[in-house]
C-alpha cells in the first residue's frame, strides 16, 4: 500500500492499493473507484474494525466530497464542479456522462453483474470480482485487499480500444522506468553520444539493473524510433540479443527529446 498524507483533521493516514494505477481500473470505472479504493485501502490497514461508514465517520466525520459525500451517494464518471474541456469531449458532460454509462453498464451486464448506482453498490462488486475481501471476526469487520488486484479484462469484455489502450499503460508502466534508467546513464554518464559499442551485461551493470530489464529498456526505445541497434552494419533484434553480445547502440535525441517526458533522477533516486 502507498501511504498518503491525511486529509484535513483525521485520525489516520490513508492508504492507495499500490497495483491500482497499473491494473487500470482507473479508465473503466466511475470516478469514485478511485476514493473507494483508498478507502478501502485505509480500512485493510493493521488497527481498524468496523465498516466502510465506521471508517468514513472516523476519518472524515461522515462525509468526504471525493466520493460525493458518503458511500450512498450516486456514482458519476466527471466531477460535477469541474470546468468541462470541449475540446477533449465536444459532445458536453450530459451526452459524455451517458455514453459512459450506456458503455459501462452493456459491459456489466455482458458479464452477468448487477450496474452499481452508489458507491455502496460498487463496493459490494469490489467482494464480488475479488478486489476485496470482508470478513466478521470476533473482534468486528475486517477489510483487506489481494497483493495484486485482478484485471478489468479478466472480469469483464471490454472493446479492442479499451483493451489496446490499457495494454499500453501497463507497458509504459513497466519500461517507463527502466528506459529513464538506460537514458539518464546515456545523458549524464556518456553525454548524449550518437552511437556507443556496448553490450547488455554492460549496460546492465552501468544502471544497477538486470539484464533482462535493460534488453526491456533497448527494445521499447528501438520500437518507439528513439534508437536503433546494430550488430556490424546489420540492424539486429535488441529483444534476441545475449548478454555477452557487443553491439553499436545508435541514438536518435532529436526524435526522443521531440516525443519522450524524461524524468532525469540521478544517485539512488534513479
Amino acid at each position: 500500500m502507498t501511504e498518503y498524507p491525511s486529509a484535513p483533521g483525521p485520525r489516520r493516514d490513508l492508504a492507495m492499493h499500490n497495483d491500482w494505477w497499473a491494473s487500470g481500473w482507473e479508465h473503466v470505472l466511475p470516478r469514485q473507484g478511485f476514493p473507494l479504493t483508498m478507502l478501502i485501502g485505509t480500512a485493510s490497514q493493521p488497527g481498524f474494525t468496523g465498516s466502510l461508514d465506521d471508517l468514513l465517520q472516523e476519518i472524515f466525520e461522515g462525509h468526504w466530497d471525493m466520493i460525493g459525500g458518503g458511500l450512498d451517494s450516486a456514482l458519476s464518471f466527471s466531477w460535477p464542479d469541474e470546468e468541462w474541456d470541449y475540446a477533449e469531449a465536444p459532445e458536453g458532460r450530459e451526452a459524455s456522462e451517458a455514453s459512459r454509462w450506456e458503455t459501462f453498464g452493456a459491459m456489466l451486464t455482458a458479464a452477468g453483474y448487477p450496474v452499481p448506482k452508489t458507491v455502496r453498490d460498487l463496493s459490494e462488486l469490489y467482494l464480488t470480482w475479488g478486489l476485496a475481501r470482508r470478513e466478521e471476526t470476533p473482534d468486528g469487520t475486517r477489510w483487506s485487499m489481494p497483493a495484486a488486484l485482478s484485471l478489468p479484462g479478466d472480469l469483464l469484455p471490454l472493446n479492442a480500444d479499451l483493451t489496446k489502450r490499457l495494454d499500453w499503460i501497463r507497458w509504459t508502466m513497466r519500461t517507463g522506468p527502466l528506459v529513464n534508467r538506460l537514458i539518464n546513464h546515456l545523458v549524464d554518464g556518456l553525454g548524449e553520444p550518437q552511437e556507443v559499442l556496448t553490450s547488455l551485461d554492460r549496460l546492465a551493470a552501468a544502471t544497477s539493473q538486470d539484464v533482462d530489464d535493460v534488453r526491456l529498456a533497448l527494445a521499447e526505445l528501438v520500437d518507439s524510433g528513439d534508437a536503433q541497434v546494430q550488430r556490424g552494419q546489420e540492424p539486429a533484434d535488441a529483444e534476441r540479443l545475449q548478454a555477452h553480445q557487443r553491439f553499436r547502440l545508435v541514438m536518435n535525441w532529436d526524435h526522443l527529446h521531440e516525443t519522450r517526458m524524461q524524468l532525469s533522477i540521478k544517485g539512488d533516486e534513479a
